[in-house]
């Protein structure tokens, strides 16, 4: 299982450490290279693979995950131990060399240093591969960089899959992250109406701040280490709604267990269509069934 440690201060040592750098929002393909690399790294040497990341984002940009949904995601990938640094104000003045010298070197005592070549760090982020290059024979590390992924003769970056799921490409989108596009949230009470018109529905409060474009969705929701078949909607619910307020709600297929306050994954599998003020209730259930339908054909064939 692997350890997570909020803050440089609580480093302790560890052994023999392989250490990957970056801010791994998304844990697109590229970033999981870097991941896989350094634990089979670790293993091989018997160490200890060591992944530092950033929250929040040092560049200000809306993030593809929670850092609670990145750290399952770096977990999954068999690392050993993950560190958090707070990308503060204080953080954000320490230079490359200073970084090198007290965290690298001083609080971890890095082995092996695992990063993208276009890795930067650092006060005004002035540290990269020829900093770490430089210190390398100073404290004793090697490092091995990583050329960035590349699709269509295009760089895969969180960037660009930001784009593809605000504008609903998850299928492109995931493909580059390498599984399906998925959000992380809390199971909320919401107005039941779902449960009225004949499909019961967990409200969602994501922990993202990048969400798929609205409409409607075939999804799988992991709940509890388990996988479920349903329909998720993304919208303002027009039909019954003149607020601009967005709504996340997933219809669980054959589910009915009470799950207020707990974690739920929905992976996008299938955008099914668009939002749609529909003429009255019925109007709407028709669509929903309708819409059912569709996705469990779809799973059948999957």
């Amino acid at each position: 299982m692997m350890k997570v440690i909020y803050g440089i201060n609580r480093i302790r040592g560890f052994k023999k450490p392989v250490v990957a750098m970056g801010v791994f929002d998304g844990l697109h393909l590229g970033h999981r290279q870097i991941l896989q690399a350094a634990a089979r790294k670790a293993r091989a040497i018997g160490g200890t693979s060591v992944v530092l990341t950033f929250w929040p984002h040092p560049q200000k940009k809306e993030s593809l995950y929670s850092l609670e949904h990145r750290l399952r995601l770096i977990a999954g990938l068999g690392i050993d131990v993950c560190v958090v640094i707070n990308f503060n104000q204080k953080f954000a003045r320490l230079s490359a060399e200073d970084f090198i010298k007290r965290v690298l070197a001083g609080k971890i005592k890095a082995r092996y240093i695992f990063v993208g070549r276009n890795f930067r760090f650092g006060r005004n982020a002035r540290g990269g591969r020829q900093t770490l290059k430089k210190f390398s024979r100073l404290y004793n590390f090697k490092l091995k960089l990583f050329s960035m992924l590349k699709t269509k003769n295009k760089p895969i970056s969180s960037t660009y899959i930001r784009a593809m799921i605000k504008r609903g490409d998850i299928a492109r989108a995931g493909a580059l992250l390498g599984r399906p596009v998925s959000i992380l949230g809390t199971v909320i009470k919401g107005s039941s109406l779902g449960a009225r018109l004949g499909f019961p529905t967990a409200n969602i409060n994501p922990h993202h701040e990048v969400i798929p474009q609205d409409g409607i969705y075939a999804v799988k929701i992991i709940y509890n280490k388990q996988k479920f078949p349903g329909v998720c909607s993304i919208g303002t619910k027009p039909t019954f709604t003149a607020q601009q307020k967005k709504y996340i709600e997933a219809h669980i297929f054959n589910f009915r267990k009470n799950i207020y306050g707990r974690y739920l994954e929905i992976q996008f599998i299938k955008r099914i269509r668009g939002q749609k003020k529909f003429a009255s209730s019925c109007a709407l259930t028709r669509q929903v069934k309708k819409d059912i339908v569709f996705a469990k054909r779809l799973f059948s064939r999957l």
